[in-house]
């Protein structure tokens, strides 16, 4: 199986799905002649035809207000955002049109539009433009919601993202596009709302998405050398949850901790830790605890900004609380 980087896989995806049906198309700012901000539409121009891949103007309200108008009418478009911070710009066209569509009509459209966007901080990009916004597009029913951490993910996810009939909204991370891993050629696809148990243990569970899982593995073998089984679920989305894989890990540990980079008050991390006290009250040893970012604005400060992003050792030390 060959290794290759998140970014290629996510090329590969959408190369894939737009040889497989002609309705397939991508637009944004920069994806054609420049191919995107981080380079995920490399090649794609040159092969499928400026009608395929268009360059937009510099209107995140009007790619996404165009996209979801032609997804109802029976394409399926794929529209980048540079970054998911220019979002919030078109929140309106997300939350008031692409995931409402479907029940305001009826049922008699859906809107099979996959939205794009990669974030999250780490790059000394300031207070606007490292945002990490699960949590808002989890509270937005409608939408379904999509990260991927390594590249098979990232490839399997998106292949079954632009396939769905609902909305999707597939975050990446920034830092993750350069990260390597194996990944299968050809048809691959993983079903949207299924987790993936990334490192069994039966002492802690540690819940996490994107990067974080990453500094969730990190963490799992510092606390190995401890003598601590660590294990590590990556929930590859938010929406559809699988709470079912989360709640038979702690039925098995017993402990768990979830870990996200965005905020950590209001933060996703906060709806898991409640399902688990409702539904698994009496298998737990000790209080479900959270490891999230600091409540400030992203700080351009290097150091700053390193202190307000989880990290491995801050994830050992909310264990070693625990155990």
């Amino acid at each position: 199986m060959p290794e290759i980087t998140c970014r290629e896989a996510l090329n590969q995806a959408l190369r894939e799905e737009m040889d497989r049906d002609p309705s397939v198309f991508i637009l944004g700012e920069d994806v054609g002649l420049y191919e995107g901000s981080f380079k995920v539409t490399r090649g794609l121009l040159a092969r499928f035809g400026e009608k395929r891949v268009i360059d937009t103007p510099i209107s995140e309200a009007g790619i996404i207000g165009m996209a979801c108008g032609s997804a109802m009418t029976g394409l399926r478009p794929i529209a980048e955002l540079m970054t998911v911070n220019f979002a919030i710009v078109a929140m309106d066209q997300i939350m008031n049109n692409v995931a409402v569509a479907r029940y305001m009509f009826g049922g008699q459209c859906s809107v099979p539009l996959v939205i794009r966007a990669p974030g999250g901080a780490g790059h000394q990009l300031g207070a606007q433009h490292s945002h990490t916004l699960d949590s808002m597009f989890m509270h937005c029913p409608g939408l379904r919601v999509v990260i991927p951490s390594f590249p098979a993910d990232a490839k399997g996810l998106l292949k079954s993202a632009i396939r769905s009939d609902d909305p999707v909204m597939f975050l990446e991370h920034e830092g993750l596009y350069a990260m390597k891993g194996e990944v299968p050629e050809g048809e691959f696809t993983i079903p949207l709302g299924a987790a993936d148990i990334k490192r069994e243990g039966r002492h802690v569970t540690l819940i996490a998405v994107s990067r974080m899982v990453y500094v969730c593995l990190e963490a799992a073998q510092a606390l190995a050398k401890e003598g601590i089984e660590t294990e590590v679920i990556d929930l590859r989305g938010l929406n559809p949850l699988d709470m079912a894989t989360v709640l038979k890990s702690v039925r098995k540990t017993h402990r768990a901790i979830t870990v996200e980079e965005s905020w950590l008050t209001g933060g996703w991390g906060g709806e898991i830790a409640a399902r688990i006290m409702e539904e698994a009250f009496d298998d737990l040893d000790a209080p479900v605890l959270r490891v999230g970012g600091v409540d400030v604005p992203m700080p351009y400060s290097k150091h700053l900004e390193k202190a307000a992003i989880p990290n491995a050792g801050g994830v050992v030390a909310r264990v070693m609380e625990i155990l």
